[in-house]
């Protein structure tokens, strides 16, 4: 079974998006990645991957004792279900502001055990003059972060944790800060 993760965007989201966020631009909207000066390696197009649920998480960051970490194991494209898309909708002030993140410490963690990817269905892992160093982070260890993806609750299917076959497919921009990509999860 397929399940698509990747944001649909319409007139609607687009004038939403650009009304609330100066980087919602072609390369930064919906589903994508912030390329950081780095290049999108084609072995990252299929991963196994890892779906959490973190929707609980209320008022703080998302920390290591928040998920099961002997499950991740070098290469794997980790996803964190927040729940904040779905209950905020992609695009709005409150979505690009107020969005959950993911602690340092788990960053750290996930950069150790060399994950490929690490994905989110809200703004980013770390939120306002935090979100680009924490990406750059990443990609300086070959490390992709992708953001805005949604549906996890289909993938996750009433479960805190689930593998799957994740897909991911960059459109083939040069010169941008951001790839818009298509993420569909195989179960």
């Amino acid at each position: 079974m397929y399940v698509d993760i990747t944001v649909k965007i319409s007139p609607r989201t687009l004038q939403d998006a650009q009304g609330n966020e100066k980087k919602a631009l072609v390369g930064h909207l919906g589903t994508h990645f912030d390329v950081m000066d780095k290049e999108f390696p084609l072995e990252n197009i299929r991963r196994d991957g890892l779906v959490f649920d973190v929707s609980a998480v209320r008022d703080r960051d998302i920390s290591v004792g928040d998920i099961d970490t002997e499950k991740i194991k070098a290469g794997d494209f980790v996803i964190f279900r927040t729940g904040f898309l779905e209950e905020s909708g992609y695009g709005t002030s409150e979505y690009f502001k107020n969005h959950p993140q993911l602690s340092q410490e788990l960053i750290c963690l996930l950069t150790e055990k060399q994950v490929s990817m690490i994905g989110i269905d809200c703004a980013g892992i770390r939120r306002g003059a935090e979100h680009t160093p924490a990406d750059q982070r990443c990609a300086n260890r070959g490390i992709f972060v992708i953001e805005n993806l949604c549906s996890l609750d289909s993938v996750l299917r009433g479960a805190s944790c689930a593998a799957c076959t994740v897909h991911t497919y960059p459109v083939n921009f040069t010169g941008m800060t951001g790839l818009p990509c298509r993420v569909v999860a195989e179960i």
